[in-house]
C-alpha cells in the first residue's frame, strides 16, 4: 500500500520564534519603547498639546516607525 500524506507521513518539526506568526508580518522593523514615546511626544508637541490621546499618539508612532 502506497503511503499518504495525511495518515503515514510525519509532518516536520520545524522551531519557530514565539513571535513568528503563520501569515506575513507588517515588517521586520521592531522599534523600542524610547523610539516609540520620543516620536509620540513630539506629535503630541506638534499639537500643541491639545486634543488626541496618548494611545492613539504611540499607536501611530509604533506604526510609523515599523514601515
Amino acid at each position: 500500500m502506497a503511503p499518504t500524506m495525511a495518515t503515514d507521513m510525519a509532518e516536520p518539526d520545524i522551531q519557530r520564534e514565539p513571535w513568528t506568526l503563520d501569515s506575513p508580518v507588517e515588517s521586520a522593523v521592531v522599534p523600542t519603547n524610547d523610539e516609540i514615546a520620543k516620536l509620540a511626544y513630539s506629535l503630541w508637541e506638534a499639537r500643541g498639546g491639545v486634543g488626541g490621546s496618548a494611545e492613539e499618539d504611540w499607536l501611530t508612532a509604533e506604526a510609523a516607525l515599523r514601515q
